[in-house]
């Protein structure tokens, strides 16, 4: 399992810095499983290419963080990122430079917005209390910020464009960016043909965004990550005759996260640690709609595990070849079972 398997160039022009105006416009590489066959299609393909029968499982977290710029009292820019709120007027904060805000400090951010440190935790984290007892919420809203991965450079102008259609449970920092490419009209199309659909839930983390640092990658601490299987979607998936599509990386943890056997799995809510690679490959889902990761991920090394490393490393080649947008606002991929 080395590091290596899931490398490779990624040119920076390549990565997507806006999403296009219309979400269904992106390209698509289709991926055979079984085949390696390639193919360049539009995401608009997905109603032809997908069969009556077939069930697509979404992801449908919604990015509730918010990103905060400002100063402390007595000087010194700040900027804290609000992951969960843990009571009214207190949320617990990514922050940078977390050293300098310990308990007691009072931060003054952009538009009048105030915020009092009321604890301290690992990794940079803090419990932020805003002061403005009346309206903090209100102006929340009017400053706050999108919290972008930290590969895209440029502000946002739509902050919907960061968020599925079908988004509706809060709870994380970054989006689910396979089904960013789904319109309402596609899963109402899909859904005529006869395509089934189910809904679990997974709160998506920073760490996401981490690199594997270790040369063999199964050393890598995967980080934790809350996420829900409800029974209405377990049976759905039990019950499935045709192909079983994960739209996302991270309902394809959650899926297998549940899993009880081959295309089986059980309702439940727990915090998953999952690691899915060529030596635990997924056992529940057959194929797998993505968008192009960064090298070196998780990400890379579940996608081997589900079509083989050397069919995932010519996959990536052919799109940089034929220049593909990586990455959270680029371009789509499916590997396709069957």
């Amino acid at each position: 399992m080395r590091l290596s398997d899931i490398q490779y160039d990624l040119p920076q022009h390549l990565i997507a810095q806006e999403p296009l105006s219309d979400r269904a416009a992106s390209r698509m590489l289709v991926l055979g499983r079984e085949t390696s066959e390639i193919q360049h299609r539009h995401f608009r393909n997905i109603v032809e290419l997908l069969d009556p029968g077939d069930l697509l499982v979404m992801n449908n977290t919604r990015v509730s963080a918010v990103r905060l710029f400002g100063e402390r009292r007595g000087g010194g820019r700040t900027e804290a990122l609000l992951l969960q709120e843990t009571e009214s007027g207190v949320f617990l904060a990514l922050t940078k430079p977390a050293k300098r805000l310990r308990i007691g400090t009072e931060i003054q951010f952009e538009g009048g917005l105030s915020a009092e440190v009321l604890g301290e935790e690992e990794g940079g984290k803090r419990l932020l209390r805003f002061l403005d007892a009346s309206d903090w919420r209100t102006l929340l809203g009017q400053v706050g910020r999108v919290p972008l991965p930290p590969y895209i450079h440029q502000a946002l102008n739509e902050p919907d464009r960061y968020q599925t259609v079908y988004a509706e449970k809060p709870g994380s920092s970054a989006a689910p960016t396979a089904g960013l490419h789904f319109t309402n009209e596609i899963l109402a199309a899909l859904r005529a043909k006869g395509v089934e659909t189910a809904e679990v839930t997974l709160d998506v983390g920073l760490d996401t965004f981490r690199p594997i640092q270790t040369e063999n990658y199964l050393d890598h601490p995967m980080h934790g990550e809350r996420c829900i299987m409800p029974e209405a979607t377990a049976e759905a998936i039990n019950r499935a005759e045709q192909r079983i599509i994960a739209v996302g990386t991270t309902s394809a943890r959650t899926i297998e996260s549940f899993s009880a056997g081959p295309r089986m799995v059980k309702p439940g809510e727990m915090t998953t640690r999952i690691f899915l690679h060529p030596g635990n490959p997924p056992k529940v889902i057959d194929s797998l709609l993505t968008n192009f990761h960064m090298p070196g991920t998780t990400m890379l090394a579940m996608l081997a595990g589900l079509a083989g490393a050397e069919s995932i490393q010519q996959a990536y080649r052919e799109a940089v070849s034929h220049q593909y947008r990586f990455l959270s606002f680029g371009d789509a991929m499916l590997i396709l079972s069957g």
